[in-house]
């Protein structure tokens, strides 16, 4: 939520302001260009803009380039789950759901419980905990296979699991692709589509704050009030 939050106030993780300050020399004229050239695809108005100077500076004892790469690479991030999440809001708020259990103690989908918040606290404690696991372990394996995006690999470039390695057994699909249609696209192809997948990250992180705001508090969203149901629990306590 807090790196969410952080990519809309800089407008563009993959994009950040020239900065006359003396550090600007830490980055590679490489990562600077890199950063221009996305920033003015994606948004052709505000182009290069850096307020906080994020260009420019390094976390955690890494690199300048390492640093814009951790950035690049939370924002691609944080903008699909957003995505998956805004869209699974519509979905279950409309009462669409898996028709089988979605724990392995038989727990059904509780759609009838209310808004997706309200449905989430509906579930049993061990189908929380399933759900979280598994997110936990595609995290575990985005930071454990194949080249680190802050090692030289792409930012938001998920490894593929039929490359084998670290699994002990086979895994027939991958998490990104897994039919293998974009592998064969143009090199231009992709980075239209990325620019297009930062955007729509973008708007989603807005649109799934927009509508989790409403439920806390409500008009805090004018366009959402009366759309949206009121939320009395507590969205950043999982288990509460």
């Amino acid at each position: 939520m807090k790196l969410s939050l952080l990519s809309l106030l800089i407008g563009s993780a993959a994009a950040f302001a020239p900065s006359p300050s003396a550090r600007t020399s830490i980055a590679t004229n490489a990562a600077i260009d890199d950063l221009k050239s996305i920033a003015e695809k994606s948004n052709p108005v505000l182009k290069f803009y850096d307020p906080l100077e994020l260009s420019t500076t390094t976390i955690w004892g890494n690199t300048n380039d390492a640093t814009i790469a951790f950035l690049r690479h939370s924002e691609i991030k944080h903008g699909r789950v957003a995505m998956a999440a805004f869209v699974g809001y519509i979905v279950q708020s409309n009462g669409i759901h898996f028709p089988w259990p979605i724990a392995l103690d038989g727990t059904p989908f509780p759609y009838a419980a209310g808004s997706p918040p309200e449905q989430w606290d509906a579930l049993s404690p061990a189908a929380r905990w399933q759900i979280i696991l598994f997110i936990g372990f595609l995290e575990w394996y985005s930071e454990a296979a194949g080249t680190h995006y802050m090692r030289g690999g792409v930012p938001g470039a998920y490894p593929r699991f039929t490359d084998g390695g670290i699994i002990p057994h086979p895994v027939p699909l991958n998490l990104f692709d897994p039919f293998g249609f974009s592998k064969n696209k143009s090199a231009e192809s992709k980075a239209n589509g990325l620019i297009k997948e930062l955007n729509n990250g973008r708007l989603a992180m807005i649109g799934i704050l927009g509508f989790i705001s409403e439920q806390r508090v409500e008009g805090s969203v004018p366009l959402l009030k009366g759309i949206v149901s009121h939320y009395d629990g507590e969205t950043m306590a999982p288990f509460a």
